[in-house]
C-alpha cells in the first residue's frame, strides 16, 4: 500500500520552481572555500618537510665527530626519530585535507557533518524557506520516488499502475523543486567535510611541533654538551 507520505502535498505558493533563483544564489557557493582550505594545507606540509629535511640532511652532519660512545649514539639517533616522527605525523595528517571526500545525501547522516545538520535542523527556515521542514523532509521525496518506482515493477493492475504514476508525477515535481536546496547541502557538507579534516590536522600538528622540538632539543643536547666539544 501506498502510505499518504507517497503522496506529497502540492508546493506551497511561495517555495520556488524548478530552476528559480534561491536567496543563497546570491552569496558565493560552499565550494569556493575549499581551494583556500587546500592551499593552507600545502603550505603546512611545505613547511613542516622543510623542518624534516634540515632535521635529515643537518642533524646527522651535526653528530659526526661530537658523539663519543654507543649510549650517545643510541640517545641522538632515537631523538632524531622522535623529531623525524613529528614531522611524518603532521604531513600524513594534513595530506588528507588534500584528498577529495565523497559526498552524497548518506553523508549527511555521517558524525562527520553532524554539526552542520544541526545547525540546519535547529532553523530550517533561514535554510530552505517553504520547502522543507528539515533536512529528512527536503530528502524524502526521493526515498518516495524509489518506493513507487519498486511499487510499480510489482504491481500488474492497470489501475493501481495509473494511480502510482501519478504519485511518481507528484513526487518528481517535489524533488525538482527542491535539487537547488540538496545540491546547496551537498555543497555545504562537502566543504563540511574538508573544514573538520583541516582542523582535525591543525589539532595533530600541535602534537608534532612537540615532538619535533623534544627530539632537536635531545639531539642537540647531546651532540653540543658530550665530553671534548667544548
Amino acid at each position: 500500500m501506498i502510505t499518504p507520505m507517497t503522496a506529497p502535498a502540492q508546493p506551497p505558493p511561495d517555495a520556488p520552481e524548478p530552476g528559480a533563483v534561491t536567496p543563497f544564489d546570491a552569496l558565493p557557493s560552499p565550494l569556493d572555500a575549499v581551494p583556500e582550505l587546500r592551499a593552507a594545507a600545502r603550505w603546512m606540509i611545505a613547511s613542516f618537510g622543510a623542518v624534516g629535511a634540515a632535521l635529515v640532511g643537518g642533524g646527522p652532519l651535526v653528530a659526526v665527530g661530537k658523539v663519543h660512545g654507543l649510549g650517545e649514539a643510541l640517545v641522538a639517533g632515537a631523538a632524531l626519530v622522535v623529531a623525524l616522527t613529528g614531522v611524518c605525523l603532521a604531513v600524513w595528517q594534513v595530506s588528507r585535507v588534500l584528498v577529495p571526500p565523497i559526498t552524497t545525501a548518506a553523508t549527511l547522516s555521517t558524525p562527520a557533518v553532524r554539526g552542520l545538520r544541526e545547525l540546519v535542523d535547529a532553523s530550517p527556515a533561514d535554510f530552505f524557506g517553504s520547502a522543507a521542514t528539515g533536512v529528512d523532509d527536503l530528502l524524502r521525496h526521493r526515498a518516495v520516488a524509489v518506493n513507487i518506482n519498486r511499487a510499480l515493477a510489482t504491481e500488474t493492475d492497470p489501475l493501481r499502475r495509473a494511480q502510482l504514476r501519478g504519485h511518481l508525477d507528484r513526487a518528481r515535481t517535489n524533488i525538482a523543486r527542491t535539487d537547488p536546496f540538496v545540491r546547496w547541502l551537498l555543497a555545504m557538507a562537502h566543504v563540511w567535510q574538508i573544514r573538520a579534516t583541516f582542523h582535525t590536522a591543525r589539532r595533530w600538528c600541535l602534537l608534532s611541533v612537540a615532538l619535533v622540538a623534544t627530539g632537536a632539543v635531545a639531539f642537540l643536547t647531546v651532540t653540543g654538551g658530550s665530553p671534548g666539544n667544548s
